[in-house]
């Protein structure tokens, strides 16, 4: 049998869900065919013009305004916008038969059974057999789908299950139907984790599947909790979001951003659909809820929900809250425990789950209540919607943004512990945690050889979960693989000849510890190894700098220790692009100023494509002083082609850092000259990229990695790019565009730049550069305005201007 390969797909329906995959199929390169149906009248703006329905802008208004409306949404849908280019529109009556040419048809339209299978009997006329053929439904059973259809269609026609918005949420469940071949199965479960870069998950065709089956359960539980328990809204999702590794939406704020109609239409179906699970009763809406779908208070589509955005008599914004006793909405109430406090020097989350069981205040009780019924709950759901434990913690990981699984939680808890919690609530887990304990399990996952075991039900042993081989988990490997270690990095033994730094700091900030383990680890490379990657799997790749200790030593006026300090960020990032070994950076997340110059200065990046990467200090009034100006200057000179405006192309690199840019993708980061074409790539799955950086720097080694020459030849323009630079920041500080401050540093920022006042041209070496600056860095270190901006971005977490 030929290999299965994507290169075009189709995709049926186009609303928020269809136009949100067609995008990320075109994300990832592939060539989509998005149909929607044709609009059975004009609307005033085609009347006006004098269209009619036959005109073909009419017949694919609704897809192509469809697909407009998302292409604009925040966030965005697509890496890139030119990748729109890749998304041909049309309808379902002129276009449906280019479906014949497609690898993959996806079915997105309304969750209506009728309609559905009347879209797959149109689809099937011109359907090629052995065409992929899936449906995105969220939770029709896939049975009654394709009934009535051929056997080609039955055996490749499945549920694929995308979570919303489809760039961001990792979940895509694979859901297979009574007669769906188990190589189709396979390979979309192979693609869905390789090309899309999703967590994929085969999943049992029941209600709701797996994510929404518990994920639902969890917040119709936390509904029910919050009246037993007189809580607020507020102290719900103060106790349901960071502090447990959930997403800052926390609960109430989730279920007003998704729509409060989404939740109850899944619950309901919930409810209606299995009314032998033994928790029916929690899936009845609570009298609160009942109300708020009755006034139409869905959360942000509707302007209220759970929360409410104000502006008082004087003018000011503000966020109010429902009151779940009175119904009436009131200002913002301050939540606080004493339990929680306990956690505040725990960094890792994993860690706190036991603090936070035991407490003994109301958040204890609340954790205890929540946890019970949540362990209870998934046990029973094996073999109902799953026969694999760790799919249930990967479901909830990757489609509801947990750091931890429910089984993940309460192996930190301790399952003695965890069962203890729940005969207490009155609850029971299922027999098969009793026999996992009775046959010499004491968790659900133990780690062995840099690979995760799960507990396997049937066999009553851990088992190796499959699929972990393209992946290095550096959880697994840290106490065994470690060479070296400060409280700044580990440095672990990847294997093959290759070292990876990995940063432990906090939020990863590059600090004295990191860079002398970055130099260490470099030393160890150099003596005793081929390549070094720099790469954690952290939520950020790095915040940046440690801008704590630089406020203090401007504070405190030791302007020769930061002199110090900031030479050694510059010497360290020179040594990572001089060493004698190929260095390779894996940036992911927020990778801005000092992480933004460590991957500039690397050999190579492998960048996983959700990078949100730049060189922000202009934000604490500062210009980039570990390389980041120097190299943009080098960047520039490299660019300059016969013919073109040298000035100009300067002028792009220039306003790259004084506009603090921030790419919202990997891909975005080309067009800023952060990351570089022909050198740099992307990855999809996050999961593959540390692996995939190894990849790259045994391969740099084995072509013959020399340690480059220093260079000497970077052209400057002087007085001509100084003149032009100082021009412009000071119309725009008389236009009010920037402040006096701003003006100050755009004009040091300047002088680095143009290399200075020279008189004319020079070819000068990186070492110039970045004495240049570090001079200035340091010089606006003692300006007062630079130590409010700091002082306020440690204290508030956002620049100040100023």
């Amino acid at each position: 049998m030929s290999k299965r390969r994507i290169k075009k797909v189709a995709i049926i329906g186009s609303g928020i869900m269809g136009s949100g995959i067609a995008c990320h199929f075109a994300n990832i390169g592939v060539d989509v065919l998005l149909l929607d149906i044709v609009p059975r009248e004009l609307n005033d703006k085609e009347k006006a013009k004098g269209l009619s329905l036959e005109d073909k802008v009419v017949r694919n208004r609704l897809v192509n305004d469809a697909l407009t409306a998302s292409i604009k949404s925040k966030p965005a849908p697509l890496y890139h916008p030119s990748f729109k280019n890749r998304i041909t529109t049309g309808n379902l009556e002129d276009d449906i038969a280019k479906v014949s040419g497609v690898d993959w048809i996806m079915e997105v339209v309304v969750e209506r059974l009728d309609i559905k299978k009347q879209v797959f009997e149109n689809l099937e006329k011109h359907r090629t057999p052995g065409t992929l053929i899936t449906s995105n439904t969220s939770g029709i059973p896939i049975k009654f789908m394709s009934e009535g259809r051929s056997e080609d269609f039955q055996k490749h026609f499945c549920g694929t299950h995308f979570f919303n918005p489809a760039r961001y949420l990792k979940l895509f469940e694979v859901i297979p139907g009574p007669k769906t071949d188990s190589s189709v199965l396979e390979f979309l479960n192979g693609y869905g984790e390789q090309f899309l870069g999703k967590t994929s998950v085969i999943a049992k065709d029941t209600p709701a599947f797996i994510g929404n089956r518990i994920g639902i359960f969890s917040i119709m539980s936390l509904f029910h909790a919050v009246k037993d328990l007189d809580m607020t809204v507020e102290e719900v999702d103060k106790l349901t979001g960071p502090v447990i590794g959930r997403p800052k939406s926390a609960t109430f704020r989730t279920v007003d951003v998704v729509g409060l109609d989404t939740l109850v239409h899944v619950a309901n179906g919930i409810a209606e659909n299995c009314p032998k699970d033994e928790r029916h009763e929690l899936f009845d809406l609570p009298g609160f809820i009942k109300t708020m779908v009755d006034n139409k208070w869905l959360g942000s589509k509707t302007g209220q929900g759970f929360y409410k955005k104000n502006v008082s008599a004087d003018g000011k914004k503000q966020i109010l809250t429902l009151d779940l006793d009175s119904m009436d909405y009131r200002s913002n109430q301050k939540a606080k425990f004493a339990t929680l406090e306990l956690t505040k020097s725990i960094d890792n989350v994993a860690d706190r789950f036991k603090v936070l069981v035991s407490g003994k205040d109301k958040a204890g009780e609340f954790y205890r209540k929540s946890f019970s019924a949540l362990f209870a709950y998934v046990t029973n759901r094996i073999p109902e919607i799953t026969d694999d434990l760790y799919k249930i913690d990967d479901a909830m990981k990757a489609g509801f943004g947990w750091e931890h699984g429910p089984f993940q939680i309460w192996d930190a808890i301790g399952v003695d512990k965890g069962i203890e919690m729940m005969k207490a609530e009155g609850l029971e887990p299922a027999a098969w945690v009793n026999d996992m304990l009775s046959s010499g399990s004491s968790s659900f996952y133990t780690v062995k050889d840099g690979a995760t075991y799960a507990y396997n039900i049937p066999s009553k042993s851990q088992e190796k979960i499959p699929g972990q081989d393209a992946f290095i988990i550096l959880d697994n490997i840290r106490n065994t693989s470690e060479v070296f270690k400060n409280s700044g990095v580990s440095v672990q033994d990847l294997g093959d000849g290759i070292l990876n730094v990995e940063f432990r700091s906090k939020m990863n900030t590059i600090g004295g510890d990191v860079l002398a383990g970055i130099n260490k680890a470099i030393d160890i490379a150099e003596k005793d190894f081929d390549g070094l990657v720099v790469g954690n799997q952290g939520a950020n790749f790095s915040v940046g700098a440690n801008i704590g200790m630089i406020f203090m030593m401007a504070a405190e006026q030791e302007y020769d220790e930061l002199n110090m300090a900031i030479k050694y960020f510059q010497d360290s990032m020179m040594r990572m692009r001089y060493s004698a070994i190929p260095t390779v950076a894996a940036p992911h997340g927020m990778t801005l100023g000092g992480g933004c110059e460590l991957s500039m200065h690397a050999d190579k990046v492998v960048a996983a494509s959700e990078t949100y990467i730049g060189l922000v200090e202009f934000g604490v009034g500062v210009i980039p002083g570990g390389g980041g100006s120097k190299e943009m200057a080098l960047r520039a000179q490299d660019t300059f082609k016969k013919g073109d405006v040298e000035l100009n192309t300067l002028q792009e690199y220039f306003l790259t850092i004084g506009m603090a840019k921030v790419a919202t993708s990997a891909y975005e980061a080309f067009d800023l000259g952060i990351l570089q074409k022909g050198k740099d790539i992307v990855v999809v799955n996050k999961e593959r990229q540390i692996a995939t950086a190894k990849a790259h720097a045994r391969l740099l080694a084995d072509q013959g990695y020399t340690q480059p020459v220093k260079r000497k030849d970077i052209k400057v323009l002087g007085k001509q790019a100084l003149g032009m630079f100082l021009v412009g920041t000071d119309s725009m500080e008389a236009a009010n565009y920037i402040s006096e401050h701003d003006h100050k540093i755009a004009n040091k920022l300047a002088y680095v730049m143009a290399g200075g006042d020279l008189s004319e041209p020079t070819r000068v070496s990186e070492q110039y550069l970045l004495d240049l600056e570090r001079e200035a860095f340091l010089s606006l270190c003692t300006e007062r305005k630079t130590l409010e901006r700091i002082q306020h971005m440690l204290t508030k977490g956002k620049p100040l201007r100023n």
